[in-house]
C-alpha cells in the first residue's frame, strides 16, 4: 500500500548531489558571493535533500520547524514519483522544459485526498527524525483539515510517548461566512526522546524590563537600596500592564532586585533545624510545616545574602528570589495577530509578495525555548524564510550563534497566476528568476541588512551558503547490452563534463558524512592541490595527474593537523597510473592509514 511504499522509499538512498552556488551565497558579514557562512539554503525537493543530509547531519539538528503545505486541495506541489525522483523534481521546477510545471491540485474528489497528503509527509518525517539530536524537538504547523491525521502519523514516526503537546496559535478572526469562524491553527510538538528533553525556559522579557529600569535608577541614584526600591516600585506600578507575572519583584538590596518568597515546605514533614538571627543571636521561628530547604542549602543562601531576616527572631525568614532567575514558560495557547508579521515582511519586500507569512515572533520564541548556542535549526518547507529571520532575532536577543538549514522547492511563479502577481513583479523588478527560492533568499539578505543596521555591534553569522539539488557529478554505471562498448570507452572519465572541482568537493563531503560548512583549506604542491577539510578530518586530491609523492605530503599533513578522528583520504581514481596508485596506497598504509579510510572516486 501507499504507506509501505512511502516507508520503503525513505530507505532508498538518493542518486543526487548538492551543488554549491557561490554567486548566490552571502558571507557571514553579508557580502554577496562570499562562501564562509555556516548557514545553509538548499534548493530542491526536500525528500531528496533530506536523504542527502542523512550521513552528514545524523543526530546533529536540535530543532526542526516546518510549515508544510496545508491540504487545501489547491497547493499540493509534492507529487512524489518514487521511480525517478530527480527527474520528477526537475520537471516540477521547470528545469526540463520552457514552460515550468504548474501546481498540481489534490482535489477532494480524487478519492485519495488525505492519503496523498499523508504519503507525502510520511517519508519526510521519517528522514527528519534521523537528523534530530536525542534531545531534539520538532514543531509542525497545521490547520484543522489534517491535524488529526498528522497527529496519528507523528505518533507512528516519533512515538505517542514523545508527543510533548499541541500548541494553539490564535490568529486574527476569519471573516468568511461559516457556522464557526476559525480563529486558530495548530502546532504539533514532538521530541526525539522525551526522556532526554531538558527543562524549557528562557529569560522573562518582563523581568528584563524591570532589570533595565533598575540599572537606569542605579545610574541616576547611586548604590542606595532604599531610595532605589522606592523609585522602582513607583515605576512598576505605573507600568504594571507591561509586566505580567513579575510585578511582585519590587524589593531591592545591594545585590539587586528580588521577591521575598515563602520559606515553608508545601506539606508537613519539612526540614526542622535552628537558624540564628544575625542581630538577636536567637533561633528564628520555624514554619509549621518545616523549612523547604535542607540545612546545607540554607547555609549557602545565608552566606550569599539570599535570605531576608525580620527585625527579630519572631518573624519568619524569607528566601530572596532574584529577578535574574525568572524564566518564561511556553504556554499552550499563543495569541499572535499574523498581520504584525505581514507588516514586517512588507517592510522588507513590499506588499503581497508573500501573503500570510508565518510569525517570526512565534518561531523566534520557540527557538529561544528549545535551543542554545551552536545548535542547528532545520526548516525543510522554508517558504518565505521566516525561520532564518527568526533565528537571527533570537541570536541577538540571547547573544548566541546558532546555525540554520533551510530547504525549499524552487516553485515557479507564473505571470498568469493572479494570486502571485506581486511576487512575479518583485522577481522581475529585482532581476531574479521567478521562483519562491529567489524571494526567500532575498528576504534573508534584506532582514540581515536591516538587523545589522539596527544592532551594529552584533558579530554573528548573518549569511548563508546556497546549494542546489542536481544529479550526481559521477556518471552511474548502468550498462545496457548495446552500450557496453561505449561505456567502457567513457569509463576513463566518470565525471559529468559540466561539473566543477568544487561540485566534486562537496559531493565527497556528503559521501564521507561530513557537514557542508566545515572549513576547507587548499594546499599546493607544484601542479597538484590537496584540500584539507575540517582541520584534518579529510584530505582530498581531485587532480587528473596525481604522483605518488602526494601520498607522502598527505602523511605530513596528517601529522601536522593531528586530527581527533583518523583522517580520511579521497583521490580521483582516474588521476593515477596503476603503478602510482599502488605505491600511493602502500605509502599511506605504512604510515598507519587504515584501508577503509582511503577511497578513490
Amino acid at each position: 500500500n501507499g504507506k509501505e511504499e512511502a516507508r520503503a522509499y525513505a530507505r532508498i538512498p538518493s542518486m543526487g548531489t548538492l551543488r554549491p552556488c557561490v554567486e548566490e551565497s552571502s558571507g557571514k558579514d553579508g557580502t554577496p558571493g562570499k562562501f564562509d557562512s555556516e548557514n545553509l539554503y538548499i534548493e530542491g525537493d526536500n525528500l531528496e535533500v533530506l536523504k542527502l543530509l542523512q550521513g552528514s547531519y545524523h543526530k546533529r539538528v536540535k530543532m526542526i520547524y516546518i510549515d508544510p503545505p496545508y491540504n487545501t486541495g489547491k497547493d499540493f506541489v509534492y507529487p512524489d514519483n518514487f521511480r525517478d525522483s530527480i527527474a520528477n523534481y526537475k520537471a516540477l521546477t521547470g528545469q526540463t522544459d520552457d514552460e515550468g510545471k504548474s501546481t498540481r491540485a489534490n482535489p477532494e474528489t480524487s478519492g485519495r485526498y488525505h492519503t496523498d497528503w499523508l504519503n507525502m509527509m510520511y517519508p519526510r518525517l521519517i528522514l527528519a527524525r534521523n537528523l534530530l539530536t536525542d534531545d531534539g524537538v520538532i514543531f509542525i504547523s497545521i490547520d484543522g483539515v489534517e491535524v488529526c491525521n498528522l497527529e496519528r502519523l507523528c505518533n507512528e514516526v516519533f512515538g505517542e510517548e514523545n508527543h510533548i503537546g499541541t500548541l494553539i496559535i490564535q490568529t486574527a478572526t476569519d471573516n468568511n461566512e461559516t457556522q464557526i469562524n476559525t480563529e486558530h491553527e495548530y502546532m504539533l510538538c514532538y521530541a526525539k526522546d522525551i526522556a532526554s528533553q531538558p527543562f524549557w525556559g528562557r529569560k522573562s522579557e518582563a523581568a528584563l524590563k524591570i532589570q533595565e529600569e533598575y540599572k537606569r535608577i542605579v545610574a541616576r541614584m547611586g548604590n542606595n537600596p532604599p531610595a532605589i526600591q522606592e523609585a522602582l516600585r513607583k515605576w512598576i506600578k505605573e507600568n504594571k500592564e507591561q509586566l505580567p507575572k513579575v510585578t511582585h519583584y519590587d524589593n531591592v538590596d545591594y545585590k539587586g532586585v528580588f521577591h521575598d518568597g515563602d520559606i515553608a515546605n508545601t506539606k508537613f514533614g519539612g526540614y526542622v533545624y535552628d537558624v540564628i538571627h544575625p542581630v538577636t543571636g536567637k533561633c528564628c521561628k520555624v514554619p509549621e510545616k518545616g523549612f523547604r530547604f535542607p540545612p546545607k542549602t540554607m547555609e549557602e543562601m545565608i552566606a550569599n545574602d539570599d535570605i531576608l531576616f525580620g527585625e527579630d527572631e519572631t518573624t519568619l525568614i524569607k528566601p530572596k528570589k532574584r529577578l535574574e532567575s525568572v524564566k518564561d514558560s511556553l504556554r499552550s495557547v499563543i495569541y499572535e495577530d499574523g498581520r504584525a508579521s505581514t507588516k514586517v515582511v512588507e517592510s522588507l519586500l513590499g506588499r503581497d509578495v508573500f501573503k500570510n507569512p508565518k510569525s517570526h515572533f512565534i518561531i523566534s520564541r520557540l527557538i529561544e525555548f528549545c535551543s542554545n548556542d551552536k545548535d542547528i535549526i532545520l526548516d525543510f518547507f522554508a517558504g518565505s524564510s521566516t525561520t532564518a529571520h527568526a533565528m537571527f532575532l533570537s541570536d541577538i536577543s540571547q547573544e548566541v550563534h546558532r546555525k540554520f538549514i533551510l530547504v525549499q522547492l524552487p516553485e515557479v511563479i507564473s505571470d498568469k497566476d493572479k494570486e502571485a502577481k506581486q511576487a512575479f513583479l518583485f522577481c522581475k523588478d529585482n532581476k531574479l528568476a521567478p521562483n519562491i527560492c529567489e524571494i526567500g533568499k532575498e528576504r534573508i539578505r534584506r532582514a540581515a541588512k536591516k538587523i545589522k543596521e539596527e544592532t551594529p555591534l552584533f558579530a554573528g553569522d548573518m549569511g548563508f551558503k546556497v546549494f542546489k539539488l542536481d544529479t550526481s557529478n559521477f556518471i552511474p554505471w548502468n550498462p545496457e547490452p548495446d552500450k557496453i562498448e561505449l561505456l567502457l570507452r567513457d569509463a576513463v572519465e566518470n565525471i559529468l563534463i559540466d561539473r566543477t572541482r568544487q561540485d566534486l568537493l562537496y559531493e565527497v563531503l556528503l559521501k564521507c558524512n561530513l557537514p557542508l560548512t566545515l572549513p576547507i583549506e587548499e594546499k599546493k604542491y607544484g601542479e597538484n592541490t590537496v584540500y584539507i577539510v575540517g582541520e584534518g578530518a579529510l584530505a582530498i586530491c581531485l587532480d587528473m595527474k596525481i604522483p605518488q609523492t602526494i601520498a607522502e605530503e598527505i602523511v605530513k599533513l596528517r601529522d601536522e593537523y593531528a586530527p581527533i578522528v583518523p583522517m580520511q583520504v579521497v583521490f580521483r581514481d582516474n588521476g593515477f597510473t596503476d603503478v602510482a596508485k599502488t605505491n600511493a596506497l602502500q605509502i599511506l598504509k605504512q604510515a598507519g592509514f587504515e584501508e577503509k579510510s582511503v577511497q578513490t572516486i
